[in-house]
């Protein structure tokens, strides 16, 4: 499922025969990742990014000037750096394993319309109001217990993506922490900057739960009950395991990095600010 809310989420396709049968793997790792669109949904999370970085800038560096804090933040979020680490993160998850049944279902129209709505909600959440309005209904679709909602959540199970996404999003604010704190911006060991994380847990878990409800139920509404229950069976599959822990893995090292580079961003200008 292609996804990171302020983190990352996940994207939840016949082989060709060669006579070596590393590069026909090799191959349909390939054909697996163009299929899931990388550089589009990069392109969405950049912009997360951007304005997610200017909310940082307003509230630890409300003495530099904007556009000197853009200009840093738009460096951090450079979509082709962003597209290679994820990629080279799919490359290496997926070696040596068979996701030609992958290659086989995101070819088919079912396969690339899915992809297709993950990504145009993901771009309609660019929008507050749409991402507001869009928790309302989930919340609604909630105490109704509609079909979609029982989909969605079995879904989530399924695939344990709330873990994974809170599991993600303490990682990456520790890998900020640990920016500031190299960076000289706050003195802080190890454990204390631990406990601060665990102490985020509940909250980061609720935003979590809000946000993949909300975000899933608006990516899939334009299917068909038994569609959706096909593209569920998908992850209960061995190959389906694989790339929903290859999903997370990629993406969370790319926040992983980015996060810390906005910390030790934060540092410098705080240095700055104090010359």
């Amino acid at each position: 499922m292609t996804g990171a809310g302020s983190f990352a989420i996940g994207t939840l396709s016949a082989a060709l025969i060669f006579c070596s049968p590393v590069r026909a793997q090799d191959s349909d790792s390939d054909r697996l990742i163009a299929l899931m669109r990388i550089g589009d949904t990069v392109e969405i999370m950049r912009e997360e990014g951007l304005r997610y970085g200017a909310e940082i800038g307003a509230e630890m560096l409300p003495d530099v000037s904007p556009d000197d804090w853009n200009r840093t933040v738009s460096r951090i979020y450079d979509a082709e750096k962003m597209e290679a680490v994820i990629t080279q993160g799919f490359e290496s998850a997926l070696d040596g394993e068979d996701v030609a049944p992958l290659v086989s279902f995101f070819e088919s129209d079912l396969g690339k319309e899915i992809i297709g709505l993950e990504i145009d909600a993901r771009e309609a959440f660019l929008s507050e109001e749409t991402e507001l309005a869009a928790i309302d209904a989930y919340q609604d679709a909630q105490d109704q217990q509609t079909e979609l909602f029982k989909q969605v959540e079995t879904i989530i199970a399924d695939s344990d993506l709330v873990e994974y996404n809170v599991m993600g999003a303490m990682n990456a604010n520790l890998m900020f922490y640990r920016g500031l704190a190299d960076g000289g911006a706050i003195d802080l060991g190890e454990s204390d900057m631990l406990a601060d994380v665990w102490a985020q847990e509940s909250s980061i878990r609720a935003e979590s739960e809000a946000w993949l409800g909300s975000f899933l139920m608006t990516a899939y509404r334009p299917l068909q009950a038994q569609e959706l229950a096909s593209y569920a069976e998908l992850y209960r599959t061995a190959e389906g395991r694989v790339l929903n822990t290859a999903v997370f893995n990629a993406y969370d090292r790319m926040y992983d990095e980015i996060s810390y580079l906005l910390g030790q961003a934060v540092a410098e200008h705080m240095r700055s600010e104090e010359l």
